[in-house]
This record gives C-alpha cells, sequence and structure tokens, in this order.
C-alpha cells in the first residue's frame, strides 16, 4: 500500500541487525499514500539517541546531531535526507513550546502524541516485510479528506500552539477540511499563538501561502481568530466597503485578487506575488473616507498599506528582500489606473518600468488580477487599456534600453567635465541627468554633455 524507498530498507537493515527496530513515519507515509513526492525521509525508533548516531555514523554519507537534545540524529545517503528520532512521550511546559523530553518504548505511544491522525500513521520496516500501522484511523482521515487530532484537540494545541497554524497549512497543502472540534478548539485557544517565536509563524504562513488551496486556509485563520493573531490587517480588511460595490468587504475583494494572481503565476508558486496580492489593500481601512456624494473613497490607501505591509512583515521576519519586493508591488499596484485610455506621456511610461524595476512582470500579474468587477464591459475595457499600456512598454523597449534607464553620462564623465571631486554634487547632477533621460529619452552624448553645463552654469558650478 506504502510505496517504501530503498534506502528506507537498507536503514531499517542496519538498526535490526543491532536489534532495534524502524517505522517510516508521519508526513513520510502521508505523502507516500497521496503518490507525492517524498524527499525528506522521517523515522521512529526505540534506540537511544546516541545508539542511533553511532549506527548512523557507521552508515550514512554524512550524519548531524544538532537535534540529539529532542532524540533527532540527521542523515544524508545518496542525496537522500533522513531524521531517525526515538520514540517520544514528551510533554510541554505549558508556557513556551519547548517539549520536556522523555523517550517513550512503543510506536503506539509516539503516534498518539503527533499533530493530526493523517501523520499518525507509520509503516514498521523489518527484514521480513512491511506492516501497517494506524492505531488513529489516519488512513481513512486522509481518504475523506478530515483533519482530525489523535487525542482531544485541547491538549495536543495547548502542548504545542504552532499546529493550530499547521491544521491551517494542512489545509492549503492538502484540501483537508478540520473537523468541527478541531475549528472550536483553534478558535477558543487562538491567543496562544502568542506563545510561538514569529520566525516559525512565518515559516507555517509562507508554506499556506504557497499551497494549491491559501483561499481557504486563509479563511479559517481569519474565522478563528488567528489572522487576528499574525495578520491582522487581513481580518481588518472585514470592515472597508469596496469602492466598486460589487463585493461585500475588501476582504473578500483581496481574497479573489490573490487566487486570480494564482492563476496567471507561469513559474510555480510565487510567494512575492501572492503575498502582495492578498495585502494589497490593507491599506483601506485606515483611509476609508465617505464623499458628499455618498461613494466611499480610499485615497493615497496604496502608501499607507505600502507601510503597513512593510511593518508587517518585518515583523514576521521576512528577509530584506521579500518585505521590499512585497511593499513596493502594494505602493505601485495603482499607478497603472492613471493611464487612463493612453494619456500617458513615454516618460510616465518610463517611470512606471522604472520604478517598478526586476518587479514589472509581477506588477503586471497583480494589476491585471485587481480587476474584480462583475460588469464585464468594464472588466474588457480595463484589460484593453493595459494590453495598450503593455504595448507600449514593448515599444519603447525596442527604442531603449528600457530595463536599465540610466542617465547618458556616468558619475566619472560628470565628474571630468564639471572638474569637481566625489560628492553631493555628483548625486545632484546624476538626477537632473536622469530626469531628462526619463522625459525625453536617450540623449546623443553631445546632447547630455551641453545640457549638464547648462544645468551647471544655472547653478553657480564650475
Amino acid at each position: 500500500m506504502v510505496k517504501v524507498p530503498p534506502v528506507a530498507d537498507e536503514i531499517a537493515a542496519v538498526f535490526a541487525a543491532a536489534g532495534h527496530s524502524l517505522f517510516l513515519v508521519g508526513g513520510s507515509v502521508r505523502d507516500a499514500l497521496l503518490r507525492r513526492d517524498v524527499t525528506d525521509l522521517d523515522f521512529t525508533t526505540d534506540a537511544r539517541p546516541e545508539v542511533v548516531k553511532a549506527l548512523l555514523d557507521g552508515w550514512a554519507d554524512a550524519t548531524w546531531d544538532t537535534g540529539i537534545a529532542f532524540g533527532t540524529v540527521g542523515a544524508r545517503k545518496r542525496g537522500d535526507t533522513i531524521e531517525v528520532t526515538t520514540f517520544r512521550a514528551d510533554a510541554y511546559d505549558g508556557v513556551s513550546r519547548n517539549p520536556v523530553v522523555a523517550f517513550g518504548d512503543t510506536i503506539e505511544g509516539d503516534l498518539v502524541r503527533r499533530d493530526f491522525t493523517v501523520n499518525a500513521m507509520a509503516v514498521e520496516l523489518t527484514v521480513e516485510g512491511h506492516r501497517f500501522v494506524d492505531p488513529h484511523n489516519g488512513l481513512a482521515a486522509l481518504a475523506s479528506g478530515s483533519l482530525d487530532t489523535p487525542g482531544p484537540p485541547e491538549v495536543s494545541f495547548g502542548d504545542d500552539p504552532l499546529r493550530m497554524l499547521r491544521a491551517a497549512r494542512f489545509v492549503s497543502q492538502l484540501g483537508l477540511t478540520p473537523a468541527p472540534r478541531v475549528v472550536t478548539a483553534m478558535t477558543e485557544m487562538a491567543g496562544q499563538l502568542a506563545r510561538i517565536t514569529r520566525e516559525r509563524v512565518q515559516v507555517e504562513i509562507s508554506k499556506l501561502i504557497l499551497g494549491k488551496h491559501p483561499r481557504r486556509a486563509i479563511e479559517l485563520m481569519v474565522d478563528t481568530g488567528l489572522a487576528q493573531e499574525v495578520m491582522p490587517e487581513v481580518p481588518a480588511m472585514r470592515l472597508a466597503i469596496d469602492e466598486h460595490m460589487q463585493h461585500k468587504d475588501v476582504y473578500t475583494h483581496s481574497l479573489v485578487v490573490m487566487e486570480q494572481a494564482i492563476g496567471r503565476e507561469t513559474d510555480g508558486p510565487d510567494l512575492v506575488l501572492r503575498l502582495a496580492a492578498l495585502l494589497h489593500d490593507i491599506g483601506k481601512p485606515d483611509t476609508r473616507r465617505k464623499e458628499p456624494d455618498g461613494r466611499v473613497s480610499f485615497h493615497h490607501h496604496e502608501v499607507v498599506g505600502a507601510k503597513m505591509t512593510r511593518r508587517r512583515l518585518r515583523e514576521l521576519r521576512y528577509s530584506k528582500a521579500i518585505v521590499d519586493d512585497v511593499s513596493q508591488l502594494v505602493f505601485l499596484h495603482l499607478r497603472f489606473h492613471g493611464y487612463g485610455t493612453g494619456e500617458w506621456t513615454d516618460s510616465a511610461v518610463r517611470r512606471y518600468v522604472a520604478d517598478a524595476g526586476p518587479l514589472l512582470e509581477r506588477l503586471h500579474k497583480l494589476v491585471r488580477s485587481d480587476s474584480t468587477t462583475r460588469n464585464r464591459r468594464r472588466a474588457a475595457a480595463l484589460q484593453r487599456s493595459y494590453d495598450s499600456l503593455e504595448e507600449r512598454i514593448a515599444a519603447l523597449r525596442e527604442q531603449e534600453a528600457l530595463d536599465a534607464i540610466r542617465p547618458d553620462l556616468d558619475g566619472n564623465a560628470i565628474m571630468e567635465l564639471l572638474g569637481i571631486p566625489p560628492g553631493p554634487l555628483v548625486g545632484k547632477a546624476y538626477k537632473h541627468l536622469l530626469a531628462l533621460r526619463m522625459e525625453r529619452g536617450p540623449l546623443t552624448h553631445d546632447e547630455a554633455e551641453a545640457e549638464l553645463k547648462a544645468w551647471a552654469e544655472a547653478n553657480g558650478i564650475g
């Protein structure tokens, strides 16, 4: 039933020769049953950590014991990554999520402490063959698409609150539906996520955003209150009415935009694009105003939203590159709406490309996805308008080095022509030439020198 990789039987033979049992366990078994690629293999054994380390040292290509205090030893064999953990019977201290390590003696005792029944299945590996172990009916849960805990969910989540976010992640990755008692426990215990480090929270959020069903996961987080603990700006969008009046709130609109952006991905799941789509309107609640004509406006919500995005992603310990890219996309997502029916000058098109930089293709996808109107004529008009902008970008790209717009003279040429040393004046001259480049397109060398001399004379330089 479970396709066991050859390396699993090899390592089992090593443990059997030493008189120890070995089980393939957890996500490795679940993914094998789902016919998903199994890249990392998890095992559990009755052997104590120091014995595990000695057995692996004599068999694997490389080993590491950074997790040995918690009973885990890692190894690599012919490209396969392996972790072997001694049977656990640990508890948690109830304040942090740090386990109080206690080793167990049975596979049943080990499985009952795992997070969900779909992860509480094992395959015993023996010289005689394989035995499937499923004391909590994980296979039936997997077949029915149900997500439940081996024991009471309140106990499981109290031991490790991160498991609540893992529930949302499995909804996204595997399309599972949480059991009612799991949803109830998540709702009642959402506040306990405060015990979890932001780094670990971020890992789970990223995984669920990159899954097949991120909208379902986010809706679960919002409905249970988990989102309020880790990304409160998302549920806050339920308070703002979308200006198109086509959605009950900005929250729903943002989920639709994320789904549409996912549909435009070309090279696999894109974390930056998905985060930008989800967060592009988080500035609306803080900028919501009712106009004299009764309409609702959100002026400058892209500016406010970019700052909020930067603050939230930093708090979640995302890398500087991700923080910068997502925030810039949020900041730029409304810029296109000034394009109208093509009135932009070439210089405005150049600025659009220059401001987007390497994010231009993502910006194209985000802006197109932001059209969620049910008015087919209006939606078609918006797409045609963006088609026009992309065509103009392509035409300018053929004429100019549009993706690397720089002044026609570099810093060295500026200093030589004006006879000035490195310093702030060079930067000012550079910015002046860059503005000219944006406005007029490429200048000849003589034109650039003439413009620089005129600027220097007007500013008393030289």
